[in-house]
């Protein structure tokens, strides 16, 4: 049996890569079993950031143990950290956008904070969007694709790159108002997105809601409202969902056992670990690793 779920890194093939690279659904798909340390269909964590765009046919994508539909014009996009696997089927076509953390951060620096906030705010939006029939933004993948197996020499290259990927964010910027769920900049949000920030620095320290309320300088009641407000649920479920996720990809990631696991987590005693996560998931640890890999 497989013990965990292999990390895949950033690997371009492409000299002097900046770190951005796109390739083909399909392209991934043929060679599948040529790929020697992991199956693209088989749950994989990445340690990258990635955009897929289905041109054609429909299957699903796995994103954080949770399965989403795919079809024609439907976008996924994962951040670095996050559970993958494709679900490859025979008329399935389209493009995946791979770039790293720090390609990401220098792009923050010369294009609206905002953009990269919501789009890659896993707990705020779905990672699916589906782009309506007159959106022109598959012209902008094609020219990508296109630029990036030229093979002839441009010292210019890279601000090309840039160029059209500063564009396909901005698109998919704007294709978010077509989610049900849409949330504009705000206070609230901003109040949030303090809150998450918080909590991924001290979880190990503390799961109480009135802890995280205290260092935003607000009551625990408002915390609250922001929570219900933004992700529709109260700060300690939101909590609770953050502890899971993160207990879930360290027990399908690593052979970690269930008390080392607790600990890491911020749990005294390795019991009541096991008894927290088999409250929110209905497995033990163990079960949950077995049934999952």
């Amino acid at each position: 049996m497989q013990k965990k779920v292999p990390q895949i890194v950033f690997d371009s093939k492409k000299p002097e890569n900046s770190g951005i690279e796109i390739l083909t659904i399909e392209s991934l798909a043929s060679r599948k079993t040529e790929i020697i340390d992991h199956n693209p269909e088989k749950a994989h964590q990445v340690a990258f950031h990635m955009i897929v765009f289905y041109t054609q046919g429909e299957s699903k994508q796995l994103v954080d143990f949770v399965w989403h539909p795919v079809k024609k014009n439907t976008i996924i996009h994962l951040s670095k950290g996050q559970i993958n696997a494709f679900q490859f089927t025979k008329k399935l076509k389209g493009y995946i956008l791979l770039f790293t953390e720090t390609y990401l951060k220098n792009q923050i620096n010369n294009s609206p904070k905002n953009e990269y906030l919501r789009l890659f705010n896993t707990h705020l939006f779905s990672p699916s969007i589906q782009v309506p029939q007159d959106s022109n933004i598959i012209r902008y993948f094609d020219l990508f694709y296109e630029e990036y197996n030229n093979h002839t020499e441009d010292l210019n290259q890279q601000n090309t790159y840039k160029s059209i990927y500063s564009i396909i964010f901005s698109k998919l910027e704007g294709l978010k108002q077509f989610q049900p769920f849409h949330l504009k900049q705000s206070k609230q949000v901003n109040i949030f997105l303090d809150f998450k920030a918080l909590l991924e620095l001290h979880f190990k320290a503390s799961r109480n809601a009135d802890f995280y309320a205290e260092k935003l300088n607000i009551t625990y009641k408002h915390l609250n409202t922001v929570c219900k407000a933004t992700v529709s649920i109260t700060a300690k479920q939101f909590i609770d969902q953050f502890i899971v996720l993160e207990a879930k990809r360290l027990l399908i990631n690593s052979d970690i056992k269930s008390t080392e696991l607790a600990y890491s987590l911020g749990f005294e005693e390795s019991t009541n670990f096991v008894k927290y996560f088999k409250k929110h998931t209905g497995f033990t640890p163990n079960n949950f690793k077995k049934n999952y890999l």
